[in-house]
């Protein structure tokens, strides 16, 4: 299955809590995503935070038909859809502890969605990281592969490699045998571009100002992006560049730069890919005004303004 154009609906269901602040998600973005010309939507979720402790680890129903209504609403629109377990940060700290319930998370998101036409895709994890060693993600990615094959034998499922997805790590990367696998990586280098003034990044207010754009910073990408799509080559795997985008504090210019030479750079190479993300502090799109910001859906989306965006 080839995702195509997409992009990412970052804190519209990946919330820690009911009540935390963020971009709220309304199923008219998705016509906007569809008549700019996306193909995918990426949705992150946070099931951990909506389920309980201890066994049998229950999804409250409230928040499954939440999910349900987002799942839907993109697919009513032709659009890919990529359902994720996003910021389960506990099972990276304790895997042992959490296997359990990680894999009682699949046991029940993919008997759900069972009957949902092949435009659906489920992704394992989220950024697997630190302490989980990538021997152990390999491991645990491989019970919960087995989990969701119960119930769904052919559904696209995407997995990527420890160390956040990081595209130097999809050497240790072990995928099951499996026909129906997409590999998938992350990429925001330089970090110190991409997240100036972030203010969970400690130090990042140092980087602000930083630009990006000259022949080596061009170099970097390409080889970059060009080990990734030697890798899926190698074994056969079809590559979804997940996450890729820069903080709204990078200066502008450069990071529109950036921008677009990624996405030319992931698609010269043959890889699919998901802008992070919509509308929050990476965000394409600007919920306030209500409409795109318009060069960066350029260095994603190439082409003409949308007829919403020329009224604007």
């Amino acid at each position: 299955m080839r995702l195509g154009r997409g992009v990412n609906f970052g804190n519209g269901l990946d919330a820690r809590g009911e009540g935390e602040p963020g971009l709220r998600l309304e199923e008219r973005y998705f016509d906007e995503v569809a008549r700019a010309g996306f193909d995918t939507v990426r949705l992150p979720v946070r099931w951990s935070a909506h389920a309980e402790e201890t066994p049998p680890y229950r999804i409250d129903p409230g928040f499954f038909d939440r999910v349900d209504q987002a799942v839907n609403g993109a697919l009513r629109r032709g659009l890919n859809v990529v359902i994720n377990v996003h910021h389960y940060d506990e099972v990276c700290a304790a895997t042992d502890e959490q296997e359990a319930r990680f894999l009682a998370l699949w046991r029940q998101i993919a008997p759900r969605y069972a009957h949902d036409p092949e435009p659906l895709c489920f992704e394992l994890l989220n950024e697997p990281r630190d302490p989980m060693t990538p021997e152990r993600w390999n491991e645990l990615a491989a019970k919960a592969l087995a989990v969701v094959r119960e119930s769904n034998p052919d559904r696209s499922v995407l997995i990527g490699p420890a160390r956040m997805n990081d595209v130097d790590a999809l050497a240790q990367l072990d995928l099951p045998q499996d026909d129906h696998l997409i590999a998938t990586v992350h990429y925001y280098a330089p970090f110190a571009f991409t997240h100036q003034g972030a203010g969970w990044v400690k130090g990042a207010d140092a980087w602000l100002g930083t630009r990006w754009g000259d022949d080596a910073d061009r170099a970097a990408v390409r080889r970059d992006l060009t080990t990734a799509a030697t890798w899926a080559s190698e074994h056969g795997r079809p590559l979804f560049l997940g996450e890729f985008g820069a903080f709204s504090k990078a200066h502008a210019a450069s990071r529109v730069e950036w921008t677009a030479f990624v996405r030319s750079e992931a698609e010269r190479l043959g890889m699919s890919w998901a802008y992070w993300d919509f509308g929050t502090d990476f965000g394409v799109f600007d919920p306030q005004l209500d409409k795109w910001r318009e060069p960066l859906r350029q260095a994603l989306i190439p082409g003409p303004a949308t007829a919403a965006d020329r009224r604007a």
